[in-house]
């Protein structure tokens, strides 16, 4: 058997983030209509390291994908110097169930995460959103970052980090970047500051607690969420959920694992009737999207299989 093996370059070179972002949104729209068997993930805890491996199978019918990630979340990696995600896609030949391929995970789950962000983007943010904030310094807020400019005309950048000196040298790499067309870039000392007056608001941290204050939402505000994928996890309060059109990746897996919903509905400040819609109902047409230009929408990811097969293909 002859496995080929990509590398992260090898990922970030076959998977162009506009690309990614169509792929994300056949993915979706095979996850609502019922044409992805993706199993719910299952958790193996490393208390020792504050750690935890995910095991992720994904088949996608209409695409013909079938690919397994394992994904491991070590949060105190940094201090190691070294990334807070490794991972590994194994992508199979879904006629003879062959393995096909190996590819490294983390690329691919950066750039597949971002593409999310930027598919919800394109389809629930407001056309002419501009000023995007930014929480979190890491790998994955950069291809947050990358995949909201793909699809929105973005001009001012905040960016808040409780690792300043990290969301510095993010701030850098953007002016530095001559293909970038940022005109107005700044990492912000408070949450207010970088909420107050943003269009696109991306959360891409390990915090457990809020890391803004809903009401600092201006109307027509879009959000994505995408650090939390822990029920205990709760990176953003009730506040912004009760103003949003909330909006999901797949119920299932939110209603398991995203303590932003999660522990508003056990303390029964929200329903289940609050989570309007999935991703891929609204693209398919079953469900609307934003119904007008003040309404506040957010968009819960917890990550799904289905999203790493099609980015393994």
């Amino acid at each position: 058997m002859q496995l080929r093996v990509l590398s992260a370059s090898d990922v970030r070179q076959g998977l162009p983030m506009p690309t990614a972002i169509e792929g994300m949104k056949a993915a979706y729209a095979q996850v609502s209509a019922g044409q992805a068997d993706v199993p719910l993930r299952s958790h193996v805890q490393i208390p020792a390291q504050s750690g935890v491996s995910l095991i992720m199978p994904a088949y996608l019918s209409q695409t013909n994908d079938l690919a397994v990630k394992v994904v491991s979340v070590f949060p105190n990696n940094p201090q190691r110097n070294q990334p807070t995600i490794y991972a590994a896609v194994l992508a199979l030949d879904a006629e003879t169930g062959r393995p096909l391929a190996l590819l490294e995970g983390g690329a691919l789950t950066a750039i597949r995460t971002g593409a999310a962000s930027g598919a919800a983007t394109d389809v629930l943010a407001n056309p002419t959103a501009s000023v995007a904030a930014i929480f979190g310094s890491g790998v994955q807020a950069r291809t947050q970052l990358e995949a909201i400019c793909a699809v929105r005309p973005i001009e001012s950048i905040r960016l808040y980090s409780l690792n300043r000196a990290q969301a510095r040298a993010f701030a850098d790499e953007l002016i530095q970047n001559p293909k970038s067309k940022i005109q107005n870039l700044e990492v912000v000392d408070s949450p207010a500051a970088a909420v107050r007056g943003a269009d696109i608001i991306c959360t891409a941290t390990t915090s457990t607690t809020p890391v803004f204050d809903g009401r600092d939402l201006q109307v027509g505000a879009h959000v994505n969420a995408i650090g939390s994928f822990r029920p205990t996890m709760q990176e953003v309060d009730v506040e912004t959920i009760r103003r949003s059109w909330v909006v999901v990746d797949s119920r299932p897996a939110a209603l398991a694992e995203a303590g932003d919903l999660i522990i508003p509905l056990t303390a029964g400040e929200i329903t289940l009737s609050h989570v309007h819609a999935e991703l891929g109902e609204i693209i398919n047409g079953d469900k609307p999207g934003r119904t007008s230009a003040d309404q506040i929408t957010y968009f819960k990811s917890v990550g799904l299989a289905a999203q790493d097969a099609v980015a393994a293909r």
